[in-house]
């Protein structure tokens, strides 16, 4: 399980930062240290519960459902949090 840390870190490092670059080539992408913890929480948690889902669920079939279901809810939320499609409280606009 510590060795899934250490990648889904990486990953998440390597994904934030394609934002930070972004902000010194244009002024479209206005990211703020909230923006980036709050993305940073998302996605560990979203690749925590994957690595969880693959761990202890044996089926494939079950497992490929579970994960769908999972990217799913995962986009959902991240797209209310950038423009808020469903115009609830949590929504980023």
């Amino acid at each position: 399980m510590k060795k899934h840390i250490k990648y889904i870190l990486i990953i998440i490092v390597l994904l934030l930062s394609i934002p930070l670059i972004a902000m010194q080539f244009t002024s479209d992408v206005q990211w703020n240290i909230m923006d980036v913890i709050v993305a940073g929480v998302l996605l560990f948690g979203f690749g925590m519960g994957i690595s969880a889902l693959i761990n202890s669920v044996k089926d494939k079939k079950r497992l490929v459902l579970y994960l769908i279901a999972f990217l799913l809810v995962f986009i959902l939320l991240w797209i209310e949090l950038a423009v808020g499609i469903f115009n609830s409280p949590i929504a980023g606009s």
